[in-house]
């Protein structure tokens, strides 16, 4: 499997995917551009993976990856309860393909071609 470097250090890359999987998980879609999708795409399916294992070593394995957000801010629950909690019991029957890439657009500006990424 090839990685894209998105022209960006690897701690840069790994941070950004690590702040877009957030943002998947707590909104249920964010827009970007559509190799940025296809990329994220597996990361979220692996966090989503590791939410239907459930157990305590799979919650300390997202948590190492997942950003520390508060996603409700009346109940202060975190992204990482939210992933375990609410979205990964969604899936529980479902094996892989928890995401969707739709191509939407091109950029104004540069062009670059865009996608929306979505949990199915």
């Amino acid at each position: 499997m090839w990685n894209r470097k998105f022209g960006r250090k690897a701690d840069h890359r790994k941070a950004m995917l690590r702040n877009m999987a957030t943002s998947v998980i707590l909104h249920g879609k964010i827009e970007t551009t559509e190799m940025k999708a296809k990329d994220l795409r597996s990361v979220v399916d692996e966090m989503i993976t590791l939410g239907k294992r459930g157990d305590l070593h799979a919650r300390r394995q997202a948590a190492a990856y997942i950003r520390n957000v508060v996603a409700d801010e009346k109940t202060e629950q975190t992204v990482l309860q939210k992933l375990f909690d609410e979205v990964a019991p969604k899936y529980a029957d479902r094996n892989g393909g928890y995401t969707r890439v739709i191509k939407t657009r091109s950029r104004r500006g540069d062009n670059a071609p865009m996608a929306i990424i979505e949990l199915v």
